[in-house]
C-alpha cells in the first residue's frame, strides 16, 4: 500500500514570527535588564510592558518586537543559529526603547501603548537616566558578544543617524506649513529613514554580521531594513490620523491635534486647495475630523500608502536579490509585508 504523503506544513504567519523571536530573545533581555540599579531597571521593565509602578507584573503588552525578530532573521539569513543574533537583538531592543524614552520627552507624549508614559509615571529625570541607562547597557552587551566589537560600528552609524533624524523632526516643528520653507515630503522621507529605517536596518544587518554574513549582504540587509523602517513609519502616520484608537493605543487625530507635519500632511499641502485651508484647520482647536477628511481629500494618505507600498517592494528586492538562507529570508518578506498591511 503506498503511503500518503505527509502534509506540507505552512510556513509560520508574520504574528507567529514575532512571538517565536520574543520567545529566544526574552531571556537575555531580562538578564541584561537585571544587571541595572534596581530602580532604573524597573523603569525599564516598566517600559517594555513587563511591570506596573512599584514593581508589581503587568498585563500591559510591550512592542512588537520587530528589531529583534529582523535580528534573529539576519543570523538565520546567514546560515547561522537564530541564537547567534540574540545579542544583536538585544542590543537594537535597548536601543530602541532608550530612543522611545527620549522621545516621549521631546515630543511631550503623555502616553505609550495604553498607559502613562515612562516620564509621566516615574518623573522627567528618572525617565532620562534610565534612557541613558539602556543607551549604555547595548553597547555593553553588544561588545561582550562574539564578534560583537565589531558590530558596534553598524550600531554607532545607526545611531548616529537616529540622532540626526530626531533633530530633523524637531526642527521640523518650526518650519511652515507652505511657502518656499515648508518641509517636503521628500526631506520628510530622510528624516524617517534616519530616525525609524536605521534601526531597522541595523537590526537585520547587525544579526546577520554575528552570523558570519559577508559584507554585501550586511549592507544589502541594511538598506531594506531602511525602506522597510520608512514604510513602517508612513503607516505609522496614516494610522496616528485615521487609525482606530482601540487598535492603535492613541487618541483618534492626535498627530493632527499636535500639528505634526506626517507625511499625510506633507503630500495634502502640495494641493493648492489643502494649503489654502489646512493650515487654519490645524491652527484650530477641534477641528481634527475636517483636517484629516481634507488631507484624504487631497490625496495625502493615498499618497502615504503608494509609497509605503513601493519602500516595502523595494525591499522585496534587495532581499529576494541575495543568496541566503531562503527560509529566513521568507520571513522578512512576510514581516515587511505585514508591517506595510497593519490596521489598514
Amino acid at each position: 500500500m503506498t503511503a500518503l504523503p505527509s502534509a506540507v506544513q505552512a510556513p509560520p504567519s508574520a504574528g507567529e514570527l514575532l512571538d517565536s523571536c520574543r520567545v529566544l530573545v526574552r531571556p537575555a533581555l531580562t538578564e541584561a535588564v537585571g544587571r541595572l540599579h534596581p530602580w532604573v531597571a524597573e523603569m525599564a521593565g516598566y517600559s517594555f510592558g513587563w511591570c506596573e509602578v512599584g514593581g508589581a507584573p503587568a498585563v500591559a503588552s510591550g512592542g512588537k518586537g520587530v528589531r529583534q525578530a529582523l535580528a534573529v532573521l539576519g543570523a538565520r539569513a546567514a546560515g547561522a543559529d537564530g541564537r547567534a543574533g540574540v545579542p544583536a537583538a538585544v542590543a537594537v531592543e535597548l536601543v530602541h526603547a532608550f530612543s522611545l524614552l527620549h522621545d516621549d520627552i521631546m515630543d511631550g507624549d503623555a502616553t505609550r501603548r495604553r498607559r502613562p508614559a515612562v516620564w509621566k509615571a516615574y518623573g522627567t529625570g528618572p525617565a532620562v537616566l534610565a534612557g541613558d541607562a539602556l543607551f549604555a547597557l547595548a553597547v555593553e552587551t553588544l561588545a561582550a558578544a562574539p564578534g560583537g566589537a565589531g558590530g558596534l560600528r553598524l550600531l554607532s552609524a545607526a545611531l548616529t543617524d537616529l540622532v540626526r533624524g530626531q533633530a530633523d523632526d524637531l526642527l521640523f516643528a518650526a518650519r511652515p506649513c507652505t511657502g518656499p520653507e515648508r518641509v517636503t515630503p521628500e526631506e520628510y522621507r530622510v528624516m524617517a529613514e534616519h530616525k525609524t529605517g536605521a534601526l531597522l536596518g541595523c537590526a537585520a544587518a547587525l544579526g546577520a554580521a554575528l552570523g558570519g554574513a559577508p559584507e554585501p549582504a550586511v549592507a544589502a540587509l541594511d538598506r531594506a531594513g531602511r525602506h522597510l523602517g520608512v514604510a513602517f513609519q508612513l503607516v505609522d502616520d496614516v494610522l496616528g490620523i485615521w487609525g482606530d484608537p482601540a487598535v492603535t493605543g492613541k487618541p483618534a487625530g492626535g498627530d493632527l491635534r499636535r500639528r505634526k507635519k506626517t507625511f499625510p500632511v506633507l503630500a495634502a499641502l502640495d494641493s493648492p486647495v489643502a494649503a489654502r485651508r489646512l493650515p487654519a484647520l490645524l491652527d484650530s482647536p477641534g477641528r481634527e475630523a475636517e483636517a484629516a477628511d481634507l488631507i484624504e481629500a487631497a490625496g495625502g494618505r493615498a499618497a502615504a500608502l503608494a509609497e509605503a507600498h513601493r519602500l516595502t517592494a523595494e525591499a522585496h528586492a534587495l532581499l529576494t536579490r541575495l543568496s541566503l538562507a531562503e527560509d529566513a529570508v521568507s520571513g522578512m518578506l512576510r514581516l515587511a509585508d505585514h508591517l506595510a498591511g497593519r490596521d489598514l
